[in-house]
């Protein structure tokens, strides 16, 4: 048999049913619901891949911590990539055997329309690359490409699914939701938005071979504008990062591996200037 491996990066803030800070965020009183329908929409596409052909599938957790999947609820054909942090953030397991990659439950850009929209972290408040704003979809698609894996499938709202359809040749979407605002939405019921995502990547992943990969561009620079100076402080202080503003850093990545281990370490130290803002606030 013909091995047919499939990878699948599964996020939270573009899954049918989630619209607030409280279902995204671990201690609040919609999260474990949230998980539930996460990992339904992760089993949806674990059962449209294997239809359409695969003999193995990959799930990456791609939201927050990554550790929102219960392992035991997941189809059990599948295999878990979780926990962090991690050198590739929400690509980390996808290889160049892939066939090709599955986003599900994404959402826009940060500073775009959409909902909870953002760039891997509350505290950018943009990301670019090579001065294009991009979204998470964009960024982990260059690490697809770098590894000759197309883009198959994305789910997630119309803000995002637009994105996607522009970026990516031959993708199909799934649009889960529309966006009212940052924190509203029109949602499809959860069944429906599953079975939509499953004949999806089944189809997907049946004509797999039809699917192009765009080139990676042979310059990868990297700016990213922080919510706060304190976090470029912080930030500024890795190997490469060059100080634009106050608020913005700028890293002339040599490939892209490069480039997100620059972000996930931009990420961490805006976390951690966050956190000691937050300290001394309270003191106060």
């Amino acid at each position: 048999m013909r091995r047919v491996l499939v990878y699948l990066s599964v996020d939270l803030e573009g899954v049918a049913g989630i619209a607030t800070f409280d279902q995204i965020l671990r201690g609040g009183s919609g999260y474990p619901r949230a998980q539930s329908l996460m990992t339904a929409e992760a089993n949806a596409a674990i059962r449209g891949a294997f239809a359409g052909g695969a003999t193995e599938v990959v799930v990456s957790d791609s939201h927050g911590t990554m550790d929102n999947l219960p392992a035991d609820q997941l189809d059990p054909r599948a295999r878990l990539v979780t926990g962090g942090p991690r050198p590739a953030c929400m690509a980390q397991g996808l290889s160049r055997d892939a066939a090709l990659a599955i986003f599900v439950g994404y959402h826009a850009a940060a500073g775009a329309p959409g909902v909870l929209s953002h760039t891997f972290s509350a505290n950018f408040t943009q990301v670019r690359v090579n001065g294009e704003p991009v979204s998470e979809a964009e960024v982990n698609a260059l690490y697809a490409a770098d590894r000759g894996v197309p883009i198959g499938v994305l789910t997630g709202d119309d803000r995002i699914c637009e994105v996607a359809r522009e970026a990516f040749p031959g993708i199909r979407t799934v649009e889960t939701k529309k966006a009212i605002g940052w924190s509203a939405t029109d949602s499809l019921h959860p069944a429906t938005a599953c079975a939509a995502i499953e004949d999806a990547v089944a189809r997907a992943t049946a004509e797999a071979s039809h699917l192009s990969v765009r080139p990676v561009p042979e310059e990868l620079d990297l700016e990213v504008d922080f919510a706060s100076a304190l976090g470029a402080d912080f930030a500024a202080m890795t190997p490469g990062a060059g100080r634009l503003d106050a608020h913005t850093l700028r890293h002339r990545a040599s490939n892209v591996d490069d480039l997100l281990r620059a972000i996930m370490a931009w990420y961490y130290l805006a976390a951690l200037a966050a956190q000691q803002s937050a300290g001394l606030a309270l003191r106060r």
